[in-house]
């Protein structure tokens, strides 16, 4: 459970919430889709990129204001409640400063940030400016982990043994050619801080608090400045063990993102090609959610999910002052830690505690 601090700022009521959103690249036709599906209560009214043709092009889609930059946005859009920052992960920080330091309120996708002192600096600038700061987190309100969840919460697996995550998909060069911020350590990170790092997430939100982490990384065949492939071997404070396989290397696509618990009262793996599909279910005893494990998957071809529009709706609750945020920047800097233990750890060879800082 993210620990709360209570916003200065007042509930936005009588209207819809008004979004801005910065960088109109990959994942933002995502984030324009579940603003859409919140019709009622939400509304796109600015889009900005310093690239004119996909800026123009979602300007045109969305009929939202356009802006080359994200200083002209804040000058300029006063009826921007929240900032969406879909840029690259690298900017996140100082994007987030700014716009806390002009009283809107940000949303921000994977990774909060690149470093663990500018995660911790965007939480502090919210803090100070009373804003909300929201990080991404959609791969939690999927179905298939959202039972997976309960049934942590239900403690129906008892002491929890081994837990073995993988990610196998594929990222051609030309993924990484398509624009020069990509596989690099500033603006990107490699394949764990980037593509898994939803799978990152789980390791403490379904898991719990890791112990400690041993890591080895690798750039096997991409020629970018970060690792395409990776793995991590984890201790969690209950004494469980387990491990993380990551690669963007699987010939010739997506291949498989999963989960697999093993416990002492049950065992459960969630596969498919982004922990889609309940491939196993079994606990020593019942409980009403077992019978909805058969439509809890689902086909997607994408790794994105169908979890924005339910994220989203927590976000413009929390905005309305009906909820309390359910990924916070506190709750961000969990999934950053252990990014940031699994690059030191593999850069110096060794195992690495956490929490980082006391």
């Amino acid at each position: 459970m993210s620990l709360v601090i209570p916003s200065r700022a007042r509930p936005i009521t009588g209207r819809p919430i008004r979004f801005g959103l910065v960088g109109c690249g990959r994942i933002s036709a995502n984030h324009i889709a579940a603003i859409k599906v919140h019709g009622e209560r939400a509304e796109l009214v600015a889009v900005c990129d310093a690239n004119a043709e996909r800026l123009m092009a979602a300007a045109t889609e969305t009929g939202a204001a356009a802006y080359d930059t994200l200083e002209g946005l804040l000058a300029y859009e006063p009826a921007v409640d929240a900032v969406i920052l879909a840029t690259p992960s690298g900017l996140h920080a100082s994007q987030a400063i700014a716009v806390a330091k002009a009283g809107r309120h940000i949303v921000t996708e994977k990774p909060m940030a690149t470093r663990w002192q500018d995660g911790k600096a965007m939480v502090a600038a919210c803090d100070a400016a009373g804003v909300h700061l929201f990080v991404v987190k959609q791969n939690r309100r999927n179905p298939t982990l959202q039972l997976v969840k309960r049934a942590m919460q239900k403690q129906r697996f008892g002491k929890i043994y081994m837990v073995n995550v993988n990610v196998f998909w594929s990222r051609p060069q030309s993924y990484y050619d398509s624009a020069a911020w990509r596989g690099t350590w500033e603006f990107d990170g490699g394949a764990f801080m980037n593509q898994a790092s939803h799978y990152v997430d789980l390791l403490d939100w379904l898991i719990g608090p890791v112990e400690s982490v041993q890591a080895y990384t690798a750039t096997l065949a991409r020629d970018i400045q970060v690792e395409d492939t990776g793995v991590l071997s984890i201790r969690w404070r209950t004494g469980a063990l387990g491990s993380m396989s990551v690669t963007m290397l699987t010939y010739p696509k997506n291949l498989e993102g999963s989960i697999t618990i093993l416990g002492e009262h049950g065992t459960v793996r969630l596969g498919g090609v982004a922990v889609n599909k309940i491939e196993h279910w079994e606990f020593a005893g019942t409980d009403p959610d077992d019978d909805l494990v058969a439509q809890a998957s689902y086909d997607t071809t994408s790794v994105y999910g169908f979890g924005h529009p339910l994220y989203y709706d927590n976000v413009i609750s929390a905005l309305k002052g009906e909820v309390e945020p359910e990924t916070d920047g506190r709750e961000g800097l969990h999934s950053l830690e252990l990014l940031i233990a699994t690059y030191l750890s593999a850069r110096d060879g060794k195992r690495v505690a956490l929490p980082l800082e006391y």
